[in-house]
């Protein structure tokens, strides 16, 4: 029970500075354009490793027309958290959002079941921030 409640006690603090940080600066790096021509960026200053897991947690986000990318709770934010595990190229989903709706992730993500990170747009993903995982914050 202690353990539950310091998880989600370090869980709610990191989650409301990283959402801090990224409402101050959010620095979007486009990585794939769907074919329907939306684009799909990450958000540099959000990404992390997770000290737990190892995986690279990363805020991703649409973007076409007046659509983002935005981080949560923006009119024009429609996106996802996502915890990436480069070498096993695999995923787990933290959270989604839509416009004007707060980031909310899951306590429990640690423990779900990767999916293969299958498609084009993940394996962009993969590509662009795998190279430089080693240099992203642990937190």
């Amino acid at each position: 029970m202690r353990r539950a409640i310091a998880l989600a006690t370090t869980l709610s603090v990191l989650a409301g500075s990283v959402l801090a940080g990224s409402a101050a600066a959010e620095t979007w790096t486009k990585f794939h354009t769907m074919e329907n021509g939306a684009d799909i960026s990450y958000d540099s200053d959000y990404t992390y490793k997770d000290r737990q897991t190892g995986r690279l947690v990363i805020m991703q986000a649409l973007s076409k027309g007046t659509l983002g990318p935005s981080a949560p709770g923006k009119a024009d934010s429609v996106g996802s958290v996502i915890a990436l595990d480069c070498a096993k190229k695999n995923i787990i989903s933290l959270a989604n959002y839509r416009p004007n709706q707060a980031l909310d992730v899951k306590d429990t993500w640690r423990s779900d079941t990767p999916k293969k990170a299958e498609g084009a747009d993940n394996a962009a993903l993969i590509a662009s921030v795998c190279p430089h995982a080693e240099h992203a914050p642990v937190k």
